[in-house]
């Protein structure tokens, strides 16, 4: 008989160490969104020739604290008509699937809660989730702008779902694991972004969209519909909503690091530095972003995802399997790649220069003729003045 310790000790002492790593991941979280806020109003600040926060605190980085508690000291009303039960539990729908894929993603070879082999896979099914918090907070709120916001954030949120799913698919296939680790360990000659740079792009276009950042913030557009699904909600529950879209915003930016800028590998440093480091950098692009971009209109967001983001990551299904079965160079599935985001970003700049195009010969046009005109006026003076 082997002598050992007892199944339940080992579970409880399991179950604490788990605890244990949550409550840490919960608390890194909440400082990384602080940081995040601070940086975005900061970085804002810089483009648009703003200081952006400078009188909480030094460089106003206190500024995020204040805001905090401000949040959390503020009446929190529940309209009377709403469904209580419903009102109440979306909010935690939306922040419990954010905070949960967190449990999987690793910041280095060893800082990650709990390691899964199909860590892509529940990544994805727990980022859906997401979207019936937002569909019930509408819902539950008993306002029709609520009740449009939660439908619209319902139909963005799936239509660009299809195409962060199969960039994933196509990342698995080239490093033949759904292993966050293994994908990492697999990028150690080069970062997939070198072999699929259009992987990248749409991974990074609907990331953006899943977590609706502009251009991609329409569900809760204020011009049209006041405030989308989070209209009727105010103080620790908008709160809420805004800590689990801040949360979504890291995560994104750290599947892009881990999945195409080679994870935490570099010299020199530690694995955690080079970790942040890259996922800082991604998320400085997406501040920038919203600096630049305008909001799209509802038509244009689903016909980009469904006319554009689809096909494309289709196509990066089909070019990575046959570089996969004709065993080609990697070299190959660069040029694929990339001539399928060159042709489809022409096509798009040609649609998008199109209409002043097109403007600009009627104008051209318009001119030649009034030209012409003035020239037989002239002319038909000129007789006249003859005779």
């Amino acid at each position: 008989m082997i002598n050992g310790p007892p199944l339940l000790a080992i579970s409880l002492l399991d179950f604490l160490w788990i605890v244990v790593g949550l409550l840490v991941l919960f608390t890194a979280l909440a400082v990384v969104v602080l940081s995040l806020v601070w940086l975005e109003r900061k970085a804002l600040g810089r483009l648009q020739r703003r200081l952006g926060p400078t009188r909480t605190g030094p460089m106003g980085l206190m500024q995020p604290v204040a805001d905090a508690v401000k949040l959390l000291l503020k009446e929190d009303i529940i309209p009377a008509s709403s469904d209580k039960v419903i009102f109440w539990t979306a909010p935690l729908i939306v922040v419990i699937s954010a905070f949960m894929i967190w449990v999987t993603i690793p910041a280095s070879r060893g800082a990650v809660v709990k390691n899964l082999d199909l860590g892509l896979f529940y990544i994805i099914a727990f980022a859906v989730v997401g979207i019936l918090g937002l569909v019930l907070a509408g819902w539950g709120s008993a306002n029709k702008y609520g009740t449009l916001g939660g439908l619209r954030a319902a139909a963005q949120l799936i239509s660009y779902e299809i195409p962060v799913i199969m960039v994933v698919i196509t990342v698995a296939m080239l490093a033949q694991s759904l292993d966050l680790r293994k994908i990492v360990a697999a990028q150690s000659s080069y970062p997939y972004l070198l072999v699929q740079p259009l992987g990248l792009v749409i991974f990074f276009t609907a990331g953006l969209a899943e977590v609706g950042r502009t251009p991609f913030d329409i569900y809760f557009a204020e011009s049209e519909i006041v405030g989308g699904p989070f209209v009727e909600y105010s103080g620790a529950h908008w709160a809420v909503f805004f800590l689990a879209e801040y949360i979504n915003t890291f995560a994104i930016a750290a599947l892009t690091a881990l999945l195409f800028l080679g994870g935490w590998s570099g010299p020199w440093l530690p694995d955690v530095v080079w970790f942040l480091l890259k996922v800082y950098a991604v998320i400085l692009v997406i501040f920038w972003v919203r600096g630049t971009f305008p909001r799209l209109r509802i038509d244009q967001l689903t016909a980009f995802a469904w006319k554009v983001l689809v096909p494309l990551s289709f196509y990066g299904i089909v070019i990575t399997a046959i570089y996969q079965f004709y065993h080609w160079p990697a070299w190959t599935l660069t040029v694929m790649s990339a001539a399928g985001l060159a042709a489809v970003g022409y096509l798009i700049y040609r649609h998008m220069v199109g209409p002043a195009q097109r403007a600009a010969q009627v104008r051209a046009r318009q001119h030649l003729l009034q030209t012409q005109r003035q020239a037989l006026r002239t002319a038909r003076q000129g007789l006249a003045d003859v005779k």
